[in-house]
């Protein structure tokens, strides 16, 4: 019973996700330098309407053995210099996250969640917050997306640098911001759970990607 568990676990993340540990100091600083200011008017992010969404998968197995699912942001603020994004950070509430995949099958739901949340992947107890601060923005004219965010994404105390296409719109005080899906190496966070071998091998990227909506402050 606990291989079959094992089959369904598959790890996800944060998205949001610079992990800001409110329990543990950072484990390991491989950050970008910050060169945005929080210089111009301030949105808060709308924690009902943003989130992470993540997938992932065993290596040799098909879609249908993967699991998807959300992580939901506790807190998250951006802010806006003559009409453009400066700057922002976004923090996930690592006890959120769930798999949508399974939301019809409450044993199997439960039992997933509740791996992916223990000493095995995220240990949400020690680690409850993931977050992403940007740390530089610059606006692109290729490609589906409008502008480059780079930034810092911390996850269990281990902060890496993490660059995102995006399509960022500010209008009529709202900001949205919905990056491309993005492969993140889990065993570079300290998430390196593996099942058996016969239960399948599961794969080290993570696909994140992060929805956020922010409503100036007024």
């Amino acid at each position: 019973m606990k291989r079959k568990l094992f089959s369904f676990a598959v790890p996800v993340l944060f998205a949001a996700i610079v992990v800001s540990c409110q329990k543990e100091k950072p484990v390991t600083s491989e950050n970008n330098e910050v060169t945005t200011t929080k210089e111009g008017d301030k949105y808060v992010i709308d924690t009902l309407n943003s989130k992470v969404e993540w997938k992932g998968y065993k290596v040799f197995k098909s879609e249908n053995t993967g699991h998807f699912g959300t992580i939901t942001f506790e807190s998250g603020d951006v802010t806006v210099k003559d009409g453009k994004l400066e700057s922002g950070k976004f923090v996930a509430d690592m006890n959120s996250l769930t798999s949508v995949d399974l939301k019809d099958d409450a044993e199997q739901l439960s039992k997933l969640n509740g791996h992916l949340k223990s000493g095995d992947f995220f240990e949400t107890e020690k680690f409850p917050t993931s977050s992403y601060e940007i740390t530089k923005v610059t606006l692109s004219a290729e490609g589906d997306y409008n502008t480059i965010l780079d930034g810092n994404l911390t996850i269990k105390g281990i902060t890496k640098p993490v660059q995102f296409k995006a399509n960022v719109s500010v209008n009529e005080g709202t900001v949205s911001i919905a990056t491309e899906p993005k492969d993140i190496m889990r065993e570079e966070f300290g998430v390196k759970f593996q099942s058996p071998v016969e239960n399948g091998v599961i794969k080290d990227e993570i696909t994140l990607q992060i929805n956020i909506k922010a409503l100036e402050k007024k």
